[in-house]
């Protein structure tokens, strides 16, 4: 089986990644045997990246099988640091379907078709509702419309504006406190005018 190759970038993110991971795997003093070999390949299946704890190996002991795992279970070294191997191997089929996933809600249309924006594609009905359906022709003038305008402008002529009648209710009525209300100026210079009129001279 071919060996994994890992960029920096990707090496470095993964010693990241597998910092707060315990070993699962113990190489004790019979060396990398075959059921040891499998229980690597279960656990890489499993977990993607482990950690592997070598024991009573010296250190080009371990380099000599740190490789021999790579290539027997076609898997990728990301670090040696003391007695503790880190291995990672991605879960092709994992991948794959995780890509299918995200095309599967991929809005697919042919060339021919109309552009349709994500959120109409994604709610149907939501654009059916917003643009009303009507039967008039292209070229034949709006008639519900037009009398709909001509009727609001007849009941605005017929009745005078709320602007206008509150202030002439307002200039009419007496006011209660006494003091007459003009039509600019601050209700505290209205009182001190009105104040400074009451005093006697």
């Amino acid at each position: 089986m071919p060996k994994l190759e890992l960029n920096p970038q990707q090496r470095r993110d993964l010693r990241a990644a597998a910092h707060p991971l315990h070993p699962v795997v113990l190489i004790g003093d019979k060396g990398l045997t075959d059921a040891v070999l499998g229980e690597i390949d279960r656990s890489l299946t499993a977990h993607e990246l482990i950690k592997v704890r070598v024991s009573g190996a010296e250190r080009p002991d371990r380099d000599a099988m740190l490789e021999a795992i790579c290539d027997a279970l076609s898997c990728a070294a990301v670090h040696h640091l003391g007695k503790t191997l880190i291995i990672y191997r991605p879960d092709v089929l994992a991948q794959q379907a995780a890509v299918a996933a995200e095309n599967a809600t991929r809005a697919v249309r042919k060339k021919s078709d109309p552009y349709v924006p994500k959120k109409q594609a994604a709610h149907p009905g939501a654009g059916k509702a917003a643009a009303p359906k009507t039967s008039r022709k292209a070229g034949e003038p709006d008639v519900k419309a037009a009398d709909a305008r001509r009727r609001g402008q007849v009941e605005d002529a017929g009745r005078p504006s709320a602007r206008r009648s509150r202030s002439s209710d307002a200039s009419r009525a007496p006011a209660a406190h006494g003091i007459p209300r003009r039509s600019s100026g601050s209700a505290l210079t209205l009182r001190a005018g009105a104040r400074r009129s009451r005093s006697p001279r």
